[in-house]
């Protein structure tokens, strides 16, 4: 089931179930009030998607967690054993559509695609045996990265936290097995990122317990699972297009943040 947050002119959010080219609302949000459609539909081509969720308290993200990027960083970032967690604000997410602002900085703005787990209730020291008990679904997400930013720091949180670095959508599916699903992106039309979750180097089982016994997770948390390898790197005026099997397709344009808006 793919869950949509959604607007129509001179309305608040709202959520709704994607049934193919309709949006069947629901009274209120299902992740915490369950699935109780309205009577209502909406045409999809006349709502604007918005994230299908924000994080209550935090995006929480896995750096270096296949080994083909692992080896792509090697000269940069020594990879521990363990998962490399750290965390964006929550005021970095952005829903389908939505801009990408670039910062005024020197060096690269890059993409990572990764499929990300949305936490359905609050999640504390989870065995890894139970882990699918706290899960709600599965959406897309693109940790943006400002990269000489991360090398320059020497750690990431400037260089990952700015506004709009963390684009989600274009909703949540909720029926989804995520041990084997093919992961691509482009920019501009052109290939740049792919992989399959399979090679996940840490699976989410071990993501959330990891995590969990770190950081108390809230409904609505999300946990960025990493990114396979390939080149990453946009500029203002182009769009980044993420497809995760399954799910479905997250595409954000990008423009300098000092940029007039079009």
């Amino acid at each position: 089931m793919k869950v949509a947050r959604f607007s129509t002119p001179g309305d608040d959010p709202r959520f709704a179930i994607v049934d193919d080219d309709e949006l069947v609302v629901l009274a209120g949000d299902p992740m915490f009030a369950g699935y109780h459609p309205t009577g209502e539909r909406v045409p999809l081509a006349d709502a604007r998607l918005l994230a299908p969720v924000i994080p209550r308290s935090k995006v929480v993200c896995v750096g270096l967690n296949y080994a083909e990027h692992r080896q792509d960083m090697a000269n940069s970032v020594d990879a521990p054993e363990n998962p490399l967690i750290f965390l964006k604000p929550n005021t970095a997410v952005i829903g389908p559509g939505d801009a990408i602002q670039i910062p005024p900085v020197e060096g690269r703005i890059t993409h990572e695609s990764e499929l990300v787990v949305v936490i359905g209730r609050i999640a504390k020291q989870v065995p890894a045996e139970r882990w699918a008990d706290y899960v709600f679904g599965y959406t897309i997400g693109n940790d943006v990265s400002a990269r000489d930013q991360m090398f320059a720091d020497g750690q990431w949180a400037r260089a990952k936290g700015y506004d709009t670095f963390a684009p989600l959508g274009p909703w949540i599916e909720t029926e989804l097995d995520p041990s084997d699903l093919e992961i691509s992106s482009q920019v501009d039309g052109e290939p740049r990122r792919h992989g399959n979750t399979k090679d996940l180097l840490h699976k989410i089982p071990e993501l959330i317990a990891y995590i969990t016994d770190v950081w108390t997770m809230l409904p609505g948390d999300v946990i960025m699972t990493g990114t396979p390898s390939g080149l990453g790197g946009f500029v203002h005026g182009q769009t980044i297009d993420i497809t995760i099997e399954g799910i479905g397709t997250l595409s954000n344009p990008a423009r300098n943040r000092d940029a007039p808006a079009p």
